[in-house]
């Protein structure tokens, strides 16, 4: 049975020679993440952190907060003066926030960058249009050009018409004389 273990893992290297050895075997493997669901994650909450919800919410802890450690009694308050707890979550939660929203418009930078390519494509085949059919255009204008128009044939016609009129009154008194 161990032999047959082996030989499996043996097997299976073989298996694989097209593709070249990972680096060192790693002592302690890092938790695998997804950088999409991460990437998601921190435009959600960097949509938030750019709400009226969130500056009035922050407003109301951070008043609520220095509230409470001014005016509750002393054995009460968890933050003296200074406040230096609050400033450290303050300053934790701005630790946070500017990492996220940047990746935030970085992501938005990409999502603006492919749709800017995708409009410049669709602009280049508009133009290419535009001048398949402006040349199509100029080609019928000149076909047109030699072909008889309704006015042309009416005008024609009415000069053909006047010429058999004086034609007739020239014959009318030659074929009464007869």
């Amino acid at each position: 049975m161990a032999a047959a273990r082996v030989g499996e893992r043996e097997e299976r290297r073989r298996i694989r020679l097209d593709q070249p050895r990972s680096g060192r075997r790693a002592w302690v493997r890092l938790p695998a993440y997804d950088p999409e669901a991460f990437g998601r994650l921190s435009e959600q909450i960097a949509r938030f952190l750019g709400t009226g919800r969130f500056i009035v919410w922050m407003t109301v802890v951070v008043v609520v907060w220095i509230g409470w450690n001014s005016l509750a009694p002393s054995p009460l308050r968890f933050d003296q003066y200074p406040f230096i707890f609050l400033t450290l979550a303050l300053s934790l939660q701005a630790s946070y926030a500017a990492p996220l929203i940047l990746l935030a418009q970085n992501r938005q930078d990409d999502r603006d960058r492919v749709n800017m390519e995708q409009d410049r494509a669709r602009s280049e085949r508009n133009i290419a249009d535009t001048e398949f059919l402006t040349r199509e255009v100029a080609a019928l204008r000149l076909g047109l050009g030699e072909v008889a128009t309704r006015d042309f044939l009416r005008s024609e016609l009415q000069a053909l018409l006047k010429e058999l009129e004086e034609q007739r009154r020239e014959l009318a008194p030659r074929v009464e004389d007869v």
